[in-house]
């Protein structure tokens, strides 16, 4: 394996760490994650339909918001291309997320909802590893760019659906 391509390795594991946090609804692993020192007042996320959210503090209130009120959620990562560039590594990635709503009855998963969120994250080297230091997630819409039959780019029937 070349230093690039362990480099490029070791930034993928970081990425799907993050991940696994969040699904796991672990906020202590998604603390030791997130850039800290001093460009920790730079980290920045956007979670889809929120504003930009910016410092270390700001960002960690965000999730633990998040994992308060979430009863399931599941990432699949597709299209995981990962770019490394001396101490800066940027992951781009497709989230199909499957999130499921508070159970009906006691003891019943409550319904589950799928979506798509194109995602970029942007990691630093650190003497600990590769930590986060940008996440922004956009939502896909439901057709985007698959072509019609009639040329068009298909969005004139999905317009304001499946946003994720």
């Amino acid at each position: 394996m070349t230093p690039r391509t362990a480099e490029a390795a070791q930034v993928e594991q970081a990425n799907q760490a993050f991940y696994d946090a969040v699904e796991r609804s672990d906020l202590d692993a998604l603390e030791e994650l997130v850039l800290t020192g001093p460009l920790a007042e730079t980290v920045s996320v956007v979670h889809p339909g929120w504003p930009v959210l910016r410092g270390r503090r700001e960002v960690m209130r965000s999730y633990a918001l998040i994992m308060a009120n979430t009863d399931y959620i599941q990432f699949f990562l597709t299209d995981v291309e990962v770019a490394v560039e001396g101490d800066t590594a940027l992951v781009t990635c497709t989230e199909n997320i499957l999130t499921g709503g508070p159970a009906e009855e006691e003891g019943e998963m409550g319904s589950l909802v799928g979506g798509l969120v194109v995602a970029t994250n942007v990691f630093r080297r650190t003497p600990e590893g590769w930590r986060l230091w940008v996440h922004h997630g956009s939502p896909v819409m439901a057709g985007a760019g698959e072509d019609d039959e009639n040329g068009g780019n298909g969005d004139e029937d999905d317009a304001g659906e499946g946003a994720a």
